[in-house]
């Protein structure tokens, strides 16, 4: 019978820089109720914010301004919204969470996600926890109230 001769060797990265694969992790965010709702390449933390309600701005399409971020949006299409905006009107295709239909955020243009330039999603919305409130979800809000609309 021959003899069975094995070879294997360890490998260590502990030691090892970082490839560009694992540095572009992709982050996952959770709506209030805990659903998953979004998972991006980027933190939005580090996304710019709309002027005019704060939102993040999510870019949807390449444009000769930048590139597109990775992303999946898990929500469902609402109703569109028509807001008074200074200087005229606003028209957002909103989007809501499926398990608890929170607003999560909303795009200039009718569904599917990613149809418009930019997808925007309201601040205080998503966690990167599941089941934690953000810190900046009752931002503008006075506490009072809103404790005392949750007792009721």
């Amino acid at each position: 019978m021959p003899k069975v001769v094995s070879r294997s060797a360890v490998s260590s990265s502990t030691d090892a820089r970082p490839t560009a694969s694992s540095a572009a992790a992709l982050r996952v965010y959770y709506c209030i109720c805990g659903e998953f709702i979004l998972v991006i390449d980027k933190t939005i933390a580090s996304l710019p914010r709309r002027r005019s309600d704060g939102s993040i701005i999510v870019r949807a399409q390449d444009s000769d301004v930048g590139k597109a971020r990775v992303f999946k949006l898990n929500a469902t299409a609402g109703e569109p919204v028509l807001l008074e905006r200074p200087g005229g009107h606003e028209r957002q295709f909103r989007f809501h969470c499926p398990r608890c239909t929170l607003p999560i955020g909303y795009q200039s243009t009718p569904p599917p996600v990613k149809s418009a330039p930019f997808v925007y999603i309201f601040a205080g919305a998503l966690s990167q926890v599941q089941g934690q409130v953000p810190a900046d979800a009752f931002d503008g809000e006075n506490m009072d109230d809103v404790q005392e609309k949750a007792s009721n």
